[in-house]
């Protein structure tokens, strides 16, 4: 998709999409290892904690695509801000989950830790590297050489 010169497109959304469907795609695998490790409350403090994170990354790229029609400025406010927000949110529901039978917290916690970063780190590898998360990669024209 080309934007006309002067307008940009808002490649957030596609990146947090990307992030949430890796996020589905290793969800059965961080399911078993939370239910074979800590039980049948593992791995729903694991489903629900894959779902926070699919969601936070969604929240997080609206939050900067509604800035940026705004300023830089607001860009930088929205990131900082809104990482703020959305970590006292995920401790919030993390505390008020604490009272909920059926979830096992320590399995909530780690798999938000460790799939936050995991996904990040991985997707970071397409973006960084060869352009290649939704949005970025470039695209090949007609006519243009296979270099």
């Amino acid at each position: 998709m080309d934007a006309p010169a002067g307008v940009t497109l808002p490649y957030e959304g596609d990146v947090a999409r990307d992030l949430a469907r890796r996020a589905a795609l290793v969800a059965p695998a961080v399911v078993l290892v939370a239910g074979l490790v800590r039980g049948v409350d593992g791995a729903v403090g694991a489903a629900i904690g894959l779902a926070l994170v699919a969601v936070n990354f969604l929240v997080s790229a609206r939050v900067i695509t509604g800035a940026a029609r705004r300023s830089p400025s607001a860009v930088m406010g929205a990131v900082l801000g809104g990482y703020v927000v959305r970590l006292a949110v995920l401790l919030g529901i993390v505390l008020g989950l604490q009272q909920a039978p059926g979830v096992d917290i320590p399995a909530l916690v780690v798999t938000i830790a460790v799939t936050h970063l995991a996904l990040l780190t991985w997707e970071l590898r397409f973006v960084s590297l060869t352009l290649g998360a939704p949005g970025l990669k470039p695209t090949r024209r007609e006519g243009a050489s296979g270099a």
